[in-house]
C-alpha cells in the first residue's frame, strides 16, 4: 500500500468518467496524495484501466461496473477501500438519488464517504445513522467552516515575497487543476520549493495541503481565505513559489471566478487555460466562449499583471493538431503556448524559473 493520509479509496463517477462532470474522479485518478484509488465506478467503462480511458496511459486503476462487482475484486486482492470517495462534478453539486444508494451501500459495509457535492450528506438523518452504526464517517469537503474559523483580508499578503502565480481559464472545467498540479511537481523535480493553493473541493482530495473551497465560502471571507492560504503555505514552508488553482473564468455566466485570486492572491504572473476547439462555456449552448485575447486583456486591466503563458486543453483534437494549436495562439497573441498534459511542465517551468528571484 502506497503512503497515502487517508488509505485506499474507491471513486464513484457513475455516468459522468471522462466527461466534464467527472472532474473529480479524473483528479484522483490522476494524482492525490490523500487516498490510494483502487478503483473507479462507472459501468459505461467496465473493465477497463481509467488512466488509460482518460489519457491513454494506463495506471492500473481499474473500472468496475458495480459496488458489489468492485468490492468483490478488490477484498480477492487485498486492496479492499476504506473509503468511498464522490468523484462527481455536476453542475450545481447535487446528488443523483443512484449515488444515494451506493453511499448507503458504503456505509453499511463499514466504509468512510467523502463527498465534495453542495448536498451534505450530514444533513442526511439515514445516512448519518448508518455512519454512527457501522463506527465510519462522512465528510463533507464543501461544507463552510463556521465564521468564527474564517478569515478575513487583512493585507498581510503584501510580505509574500516569493513568486507567485495564479492558474486562471477561459472556461469552466478546463484543466486549471490539473495544470496547477504539473506546474508544482515540474517545480519540485527543478530543485525548487513549491506549494499549491487548492481553492475547490478536488484539489483537497488530492492532499493540497493549503486550500479552501472558493465556491461553498461565505462571500465576505473568501478573499481573506485565500489570503490566509497563501500566506500560511509562505510562513510554514519558505517555497521559491507559490500556484494558486483558479475556479471557473472571469466571462462564464454560471461560474464567473477569478476576480478574487487577483484580488487577494495577488500573482506576480497568470497562466492562462484554454481549450482552443471549445467554442462556447461549459454547458452553456449560446453563451459563446470570448476570444482568447479579450480575455487576456480583461485579466490584465483588472490585475495589472500580465498573463506571462497560455496551456492548452487538448480536448477534442487529434494528436498533430496540439503543436499547431499552440503555434496559433502564439501568432494570436504573441504568449508562448504549452500543453503540460500531453508534453509535460517542463518547458513552462524553465520559463517561469527566470522569474524568481
Amino acid at each position: 500500500m502506497k503512503q497515502s493520509i487517508d488509505g485506499r479509496a474507491l471513486v464513484y463517477c457513475e455516468g459522468a468518467f471522462n466527461t466534464p462532470n467527472g472532474k473529480t474522479a479524473h483528479g484522483l485518478v490522476r494524482f492525490t496524495e490523500r487516498y490510494e484509488v483502487v478503483g473507479v465506478l462507472d459501468k459505461k467503462y467496465q473493465g477497463r484501466d481509467a488512466g488509460e480511458v482518460l489519457d491513454g496511459k494506463p495506471n492500473g486503476i481499474p473500472v468496475f461496473k458495480t459496488f458489489e462487482t468492485a468490492l468483490e475484486t478488490l477484498e480477492a486482492s487485498g486492496n479492499m477501500p476504506k473509503s468511498l470517495v464522490i468523484g462527481l462534478a455536476p453542475d450545481g453539486g447535487r446528488l443523483p438519488d443512484e449515488a444515494r444508494t451506493t453511499i448507503k451501500k458504503a456505509l453499511q459495509k463499514g466504509l468512510n464517504v467523502d463527498s465534495g457535492l453542495h448536498d451534505f450528506l450530514t444533513n442526511d438523518a439515514l445516512l448519518v445513522r448508518l455512519a454512527a452504526e457501522n463506527n465510519c464517517r462522512i465528510r463533507d469537503v464543501r461544507k463552510t467552516p463556521d465564521r468564527d474559523k474564517l478569515h478575513f483580508f487583512t493585507g498581510e499578503i503584501e510580505k509574500v515575497d516569493c513568486l507567485k502565480l495564479a492558474v486562471l481559464g477561459t472556461d469552466s472545467a478546463l484543466g486549471k487543476r490539473t495544470t496547477a498540479w504539473l506546474l508544482v511537481h515540474g517545480f519540485r523535480d527543478a530543485g525548487l520549493k513549491a506549494e499549491i493553493i487548492g481553492t475547490g473541493q478536488t484539489a483537497w482530495m488530492q492532499g493540497a495541503k493549503y486550500s479552501m473551497v472558493m465556491d461553498s465560502c461565505i462571500n465576505d471571507f473568501v478573499s481573506g481565505e485565500i489570503e490566509h492560504a497563501v500566506v500560511s503555505a509562505y510562513k510554514n514552508e519558505n517555497p521559491d513559489v507559490i500556484v494558486i488553482e483558479g475556479q471557473g473564468s472571469l466571462m462564464n455566466p454560471a461560474y464567473p471566478g477569478g476576480f478574487e485570486i487577483l484580488a487577494a492572491g495577488r500573482p506576480d504572473y497568470v497562466i492562462l487555460q484554454h481549450a482552443p476547439k471549445r467554442l462556447e462555456y461549459d454547458g452553456f449552448p449560446g453563451y459563446r466562449l470570448h476570444p482568447l485575447p479579450e480575455q487576456i486583456n480583461a485579466i490584465e486591466v483588472i490585475s495589472g499583471k500580465k498573463v506571462i503563458a497560455v496551456t492548452v486543453n487538448h480536448e477534442d483534437m487529434a494528436e498533430d493538431e496540439i503543436l499547431e494549436a499552440c503555434e496559433q495562439i502564439r501568432h494570436e497573441t504573441g504568449l508562448p503556448a504549452f500543453d503540460v498534459l500531453k508534453f509535460g511542465a517542463e518547458g513552462l517551468v524553465h520559463l517561469l524559473k527566470e522569474k524568481i528571484v
